[in-house]
């Protein structure tokens, strides 16, 4: 039997989190049709049996090694039985009505395929979760470059994080950041699941390049909100999800922007130098 809603939200050693975000899922779902799953990526911390306890209704899959998130997604949504599938991540936390104006907005508009809420930091500001495509350029000027910190008003992180627009009215964008979207059921299958060549990091922009262009929308609906506790940017993280993220940058760029041979060779190699200066960075934060 099918299900309005499955939400797949894909775990991994944030106990805390995770039960934040259970229990404002659970209140903002009251009254809707829904089914939780939850993809542990081998965490070992015992989350299964604190779940049962707090959340029986919850489904767990304990997988037996970290498989990444694309993968644990696409484990998600091969046991999905819900006409939309909600992608959350356990570090956001949904405001009261979020849901509701989301699955309005795909009940409204058949031609969207992705849609996600406004997403904001714990402080309140803005985060910039609705972009457009990135381009050679956002190598240099991306959401945590040095250079858009630096020059923040500067024409490519403008571009690219579409700072220059008010984010307080509906827009169909580009993509939409992975921690908070909703997918509807036929796009998927239509589609296709995420591409697991990305363990993490950027399989949301090509799941939502590849929605346009197969022919359906992405659309950012700020009237849906969320607060999202993005981790890691003053404490030192595992050196492979450095790693990780730029083997998904050079995925992207082979994947999609088909460079010559020599482009591909200077790219992948900036790309991996901007990995070496990151780790060492890392190395330096506290633990």
């Amino acid at each position: 039997m099918s299900r309005t809603l499955s939400t797949v939200i894909v775990y991994y050693r944030a106990r805390d989190a995770l039960l934040r975000c259970l229990t404002a899922l659970e209140e903002d779902a009251a009254g809707l049709d829904v089914e939780t799953t939850v993809i542990d990526n081998h965490s070992q911390d015992g989350i299964s049996e604190a779940l049962r306890i707090a959340f029986p209704h919850v489904r767990v899959q304990a997988n037996l090694a970290n498989l990444g998130f694309a993968r644990a997604v696409n484990q998600g949504l091969a046991a999905a039985r819900g006409e939309y599938v909600l992608i959350l991540n356990p570090d956001c936390v949904l405001e009261r009505g979020a849901l509701r104006v989301l699955l309005s907005h795909m009940t409204n508009h058949p031609e969207a395929g992705v849609i996600g809420p406004m997403l904001m930091n714990p402080g309140g500001s803005l985060e910039y979760s609705a972009r457009s495509f990135p381009s050679l350029a956002t190598f240099l000027f991306n959401r945590y470059s040095l250079l858009t910190r630096l020059f923040p008003k500067n024409r490519f992180s403008r571009r690219y994080l579409l700072s220059d627009w008010d984010h307080a009215s509906v827009l169909d964008v580009d993509w939409l950041s992975g921690a908070c979207l909703l997918a509807r059921r036929v796009a998927i299958d239509h589609v296709g699941p995420m591409d697991e060549a990305f363990f993490m990091f950027n399989e949301d922009v090509d799941w939502c390049r590849r929605m346009k262009q197969a022919g359906w929308r992405v659309t950012y609906v700020p009237q849906a909100r969320a607060i999202h506790q993005v981790g890691a940017s003053r404490h030192r993280i595992p050196a492979r999800l450095i790693v990780e993220r730029h083997r998904g940058m050079i995925h992207y760029f082979h994947k999609h922007h088909a460079p010559g041979r020599l482009v591909a060779w200077c790219a992948d190699g900036l790309i991996y130098l901007r990995a070496g200066l990151m780790i060492a960075a890392n190395a330096l934060k506290p633990r």
